[in-house]
């Protein structure tokens, strides 16, 4: 591991906002919403107290899970530009404080979905948690290009989890939702790592245009596009769910499998270069935000109508 022990050294008084900041709030955003989509299609009533609870403690795994990544990753963190202002590597955290928010955070969040939901809920939340702190960011990030492929599973068991939290067991749905966020993930960080390729090999993550170019990584774009969109419409073709979804989620995977076409034909120069500055890779990583977002509320709009 890189050392940068100068970079560490904490400066006197963090903020309020650098300990949110270690949670990663804008991922928890996306992680509460596919948790609670997961528990409002769930056959089943749940009192809307255990329910809010419920939710609270899957953003609070979430946090937990980013606060331990942060504090394993300070080193590359600070090699890479949109990385170093993070409190560990800008200093305003010490590195145990952070693994210990985080261990803490972890452990009330899996007790609270214990008592919120049930076991089965609090034991795959549990899984959740060490499949991103430790499978992806302590095996997978630093030794393989396929971190995003395997680690796209840590981001994918929210829904599971709402949907536990009610029924008290898994189902074919839920692990249909999971199958479109693990397949959706390759190209939404792929798409972002080809504009960010630099970075990543500063701090010697190999990412897959870092190891492979950016031609393989563009081809496995599309590749993955394309793969999801027999799998988006699978709860609609399985009759798990209606039109609304369906239809829904046939146009968002069709304009997303076209933006990735965009990606793949990309003009690049002689070293596989973009000449547009990735701008079809910009469009496709932020259309891929709204993707999700839109797949999951149909989803609920439909189950509710």
């Amino acid at each position: 591991m890189t050392t940068q022990a100068a970079i560490y050294t904490p400066h006197l008084g963090a903020e309020p906002g650098d300990w949110l900041a270690l949670l990663k709030p804008r991922v928890i955003s996306l992680v509460v919403f596919t948790g609670a989509i997961g528990l409002i299609i769930a056959p089943g009533h749940k009192n809307p107290m255990m329910a809010a609870i419920a939710i609270f403690a899957i953003a609070l795994g979430a946090g937990a899970a980013g606060a331990i990544n942060m504090w394993y990753d300070r080193d590359i963190d600070a090699l890479m530009r949109r990385t170093s202002d993070r409190p560990i590597p800008a200093g305003r955290i010490e590195a145990s404080g952070a693994l210990g928010f985080g261990i803490v955070l972890a452990i009330a969040s899996v007790l609270l979905m214990g008592m919120a939901g049930n076991v089965c809920a609090a034991g795959v939340l549990a899984f959740s948690i060490f499949y991103y702190a430790v499978i992806y960011t302590m095996w997978l990030k630093r030794r393989t290009p396929q971190n995003i492929v395997i680690g796209g599973g840590a981001g994918a068991f929210p829904a599971v989890i709402g949907w536990a939290a009610v029924t008290g067991h898994i189902s074919l749905l839920p692990m249909l939702l999971f199958a479109i966020v693990f397949f959706w993930t390759p190209p939404h960080f792929w798409s972002l790592s080809l504009y960010a390729a630099t970075d990543y090999e500063k701090a010697g993550v190999p990412m897959l245009p870092v190891v492979k170019g950016a031609k393989h990584t563009r081809l496995n774009v599309l590749v993955y596009a394309l793969l999801l969109l027999p799998i988006s419409i699978s709860p609609w073709l399985l009759g798990l769910t209606g039109r609304i979804y369906g239809i829904t989620a046939l146009v968002m995977s069709l304009a997303f499998a076209v933006l990735c076409w965009g990606v793949y034909a990309d003009k690049q120069d002689a070293k596989g270069v973009s000449l547009s500055n990735d701008k079809p890779a910009r469009t496709a990583f932020k259309f891929s935000l709204l993707y999700l977002f839109v797949l999951f509320a149909a989803c609920a709009v439909d189950r509710l109508v």
